[in-house]
């Protein structure tokens, strides 16, 4: 008996509501938090740095969702005056992250020949690498390397379902986020409060 794909256990990108006012807050977290469990599954603490990462830069948004900011848009708006715009700073944290994620994933998706650790090399490299010290950029790379095999991973987030199943959902999944991340880099980019 085969239980459902990884990502039909957790929130959808896919599913996160985009109106005229932003991205929803609260479902956009919500998907965030699943895609962190995701590492879950790599096992022995692999990219635990990604995830310690990416779980911190949920806090912030959240507290700023459940007190006023309904779209993560909206919490941008309200901090451009403000002296203090860590909640600007943690989004655009978490939209580097998930980017860097959503990157490597398609990544697997589009050369089936591939090794997982080929696959977050080159998100790496097109991502994060130019935000990172010397430092960061050794220590991402002895994570990348620690990357399960394809096939394990694969397993893992299938959890026993076909593949087929899997790579629709994944799809599905990835296509959201992407959605998503570019929506987001558009507004922060183009209204000048940073860069992803």
């Amino acid at each position: 008996m085969s239980s459902r794909p990884y990502f039909e256990t957790v929130k959808s990108f896919a599913d996160v509501p985009i109106t005229v006012h932003g991205v929803e807050t609260s479902v956009f977290l919500e998907a965030s938090e699943g895609l962190v469990q995701l590492f879950d599954l790599l096992g022995s603490g692999v990219f635990g740095f990604v995830q310690s990462d990416i779980r911190g830069n949920i806090g912030e948004p959240r507290y700023q969702a459940d007190s006023c900011c309904s779209t993560l848009e909206n919490l941008v708006i309200r901090e451009a005056s403000c002296e203090d715009r860590h909640g600007t700073g943690c989004l655009i944290r978490l939209t580097r992250g998930l980017t860097f994620l959503c990157r490597a994933l398609q990544h697997m998706q589009n050369d089936p020949s591939v090794e997982l650790h080929v696959c977050f090399k080159r998100s790496y490299d097109e991502v994060l690498r130019h935000h990172h010290t010397f430092f960061v950029r050794s220590l991402a790379a002895v994570a990348v390397r620690a990357a399960p095999y394809r096939h394990d991973f694969y397993a893992r987030i299938s959890q026993g379902a076909p593949t087929e199943k899997l790579d629709a959902e994944l799809a599905r999944w990835l296509c959201g986020l992407d959605v998503v991340i570019n929506r987001l880099k558009a507004f922060i980019e183009g209204g000048g409060y940073g860069r992803i």
